[in-house]
């Protein structure tokens, strides 16, 4: 029990979407649909990027007038920026509120995730974080009921990142 509580972190390691929809990483059975949805999707990384998962940034809450020069000038004071991408609409080709964002070295990557999480930008604060889709064993994104971010309609909160991370877990078995 006590190798249990050694490994325990307030931060996912691996993604599992039952221990991101619980406070303390314990549910064994889904209360949401979002979360049965992400159970059961099945999600691959694109493997065509050319930027290196381990020093991008995921970027997100961007304001709608948000433009790859204003999010450069903004990271640049943390490190160097080699890349910058808006995500947008197929369809009708509006910023979507997030981008990606590619440093030099892991080394800024990480400095720079820490420094300009809930900063503000254009009047909007965001959120910065390291990249999970190709770093993260398990990781589903919003879209398929994942992700580690937001509220749905529903009221469920998602636990194991940066703005919800995992409370620690009261082992009753433990408390002699």
């Amino acid at each position: 029990m006590e190798e249990k509580q050694e490994q325990w972190s307030p931060y996912a390691r691996v993604y599992e979407p039952l221990k991101a929809g619980s406070i303390d990483g314990t549910d064994i059975i889904p209360h949401d649909k979002a979360i049965t949805r992400a159970i059961q999707s099945h999600y691959e990384p694109p493997h065509n990027l050319k930027s290196k998962p381990e020093r991008t940034l995921f970027v997100a809450r961007l304001g709608p007038r948000i433009s790859k020069q204003d999010l450069k000038e903004h990271f640049s004071r943390q490190g160097d920026v080699l890349s910058v991408k808006i995500v947008v609409d197929v369809v009708t080709g509006l910023p979507q509120g997030y981008a990606f964002v590619e440093m030099k070295d892991e080394e800024q990557a990480h400095r720079t995730a820490r420094r300009l999480h809930d900063t503000t930008l254009n009047g909007h604060k965001i959120l910065v974080d390291l990249e999970r889709g190709r770093t993260m064993k398990g990781w589903k994104p919003r879209r398929l009921g994942g992700g580690f971010g937001g509220k749905k309609e529903s009221g469920q909160l998602r636990f194991g990142g940066k703005d919800r991370p995992f409370k620690k877990p009261i082992l009753i078995g433990s408390m002699r």
